[in-house]
């Protein structure tokens, strides 16, 4: 927890941390108490760790818990940092004031205000940003908010212009919420996908929007909405304007918070095999890999490998100058970065196939040294038998360059 201290001992040399201080579970000081319905307090860590592993009694009382509601206790929690400042000679530090979950009654409060009935086009925005700072607060609020009716809510905010062909701060900022907040399954599909003037709205912000924010914020719909539902893949992909606005916010030289939601959205776009082909045309291929491990490394090499997948991905890679060797060696880079490896060996597989040149390429890009890795290291058994095959491809290229002649035979054993 940012701005946090480390838990104290039991013990500090000559001072004794009161027992009712102390957190029934941890047996730490406690930095945010909480009361349950038996009555019983705990530091909020340590009972909703309990809680969430399953457990459905009173730590203490062995009571079952009818009531998971945690209650603050402001009481305990003064007297604890009065405790604290009053031994500061011992080196303890005041614990801070917890920021309290957002309370449901405020977050329907704010979206009432933001809805068509709450004022003018200023002060509903307003509301918005306020619930925007909330989601962005902390996970327990996101949870808080994270419900069918505030979802309701802020797509219909989010999209009551459609068809207007204006843009807004109201507008915009709904939709920075509502991608913070998520959509399930049933909003995406029902409340998103099944509506064209919606789907047509986001393709036309994506396009057509002066505000690179709009923008942003849009493509963000999209990716939450492509990660909720097949369905809404699907729709999200035949919608004009959508996957092309996603390859011009990759395309942004100045903004990696537009190229990462960009990725983001064409690799969750990519998901549905009918997408990809789209991407490709739309000159997806291209646009990712020539961010590629500048933001969302690993997304955008497992999008470059769904669309090596399909007719004209792997050509749309290499056609161009410096096209190629461009693309090799921006996969061998991305060979180096966690999970991205894999997904990187397996787009580089359907990029030298078939190209002796390219092959060469990748050795020179130090593509040997990486498999390598890939081979003996922590790497999943896809991952490695990825890398196996590509080694195999690249077996006739090694005598190309000197770098890894010394490597000859010790390769030939991995097969």
């Amino acid at each position: 927890m940012p701005g946090s201290i480390s838990p104290l001992p039991l013990d500090l040399s000559t001072l004794q941390i009161p027992w009712y201080f102390r957190c029934p579970i941890s047996l730490e000081l406690m930095r945010d108490p909480v009361t349950v319905c038996t009555g019983q307090t705990y530091d909020r860590a340590s009972i909703e760790s309990w809680v969430a592993t399953g457990n459905t009694t009173c730590p203490v009382t062995r009571a079952p818990l009818s009531d998971f509601t945690l209650i603050p206790n402001h009481t305990l929690r003064r007297l604890i940092q009065e405790w604290c400042v009053a031994n500061r000679s011992f080196g303890i530090e005041r614990i801070p004031t917890p920021k309290q979950p957002a309370e449901p009654d405020h977050v329907r409060i704010l979206l009432a205000q933001a809805g068509s009935g709450g004022g003018d086009v200023a002060s509903r925005a307003a509301a918005v940003r306020r619930l925007r700072a909330l989601a962005r607060e902390s996970e327990k609020n996101r949870v808080v908010m994270a419900t069918r009716e505030t979802r309701l809510a802020l797509l219909d905010i989010a999209f009551e212009g459609s068809g207007s062909g204006l843009d807004s701060d109201l507008e915009s900022e709904s939709m920075a919420v509502l991608a913070i907040v998520g959509l399930g399954e049933s909003e995406a599909e029902a409340d998103l996908a099944a509506r064209s003037d919606r789907l047509n709205r986001l393709g036309e912000i994506l396009m057509q929007s002066l505000s690179l924010e709009a923008r942003i914020n849009a493509g963000a719909v999209v990716e939450v909405c492509a990660a909720a539902s097949s369905t809404a893949r699907s729709a999200l992909g035949e919608t004009d304007g959508i996957i092309h606005g996603l390859v011009k916010l990759i395309e942004e030289k100045s903004n990696s918070r537009a190229v990462r939601i960009g990725i983001r959205g064409v690799f969750a776009l990519c998901l549905s095999k009918e997408n990809r082909a789209r991407a490709v045309e739309a000159g997806a291929a291209r646009a990712v890999v020539r961010k590629l491990g500048e933001v969302e490394t690993e997304r955008g090499a497992a999008a470059i490998e769904l669309m090596c997948r399909v007719e004209g991905g792997r050509e749309a890679l290499i056609i161009g100058a410096g096209g190629g060797p461009e693309a090799v060696a921006a996969l061998v880079k991305a060979m180096g970065v966690g999970r991205a490896a894999e997904h990187a060996a397996g787009a580089l597989v359907a990029i030298v196939s078939s190209s002796d040149s390219l092959q060469i390429e990748a050795v020179k890009a130090g593509a040997m040294g990486q498999l390598l890795l890939m081979v003996q290291g922590g790497f999943s058994d896809r991952a490695k038998r990825k890398a196996q095959v590509l080694l195999k491809l690249l077996r006739s290229a090694w005598p190309s360059h000197d770098a890894v002649s010394n490597s000859d035979g010790f390769l030939l054993q991995t097969f």
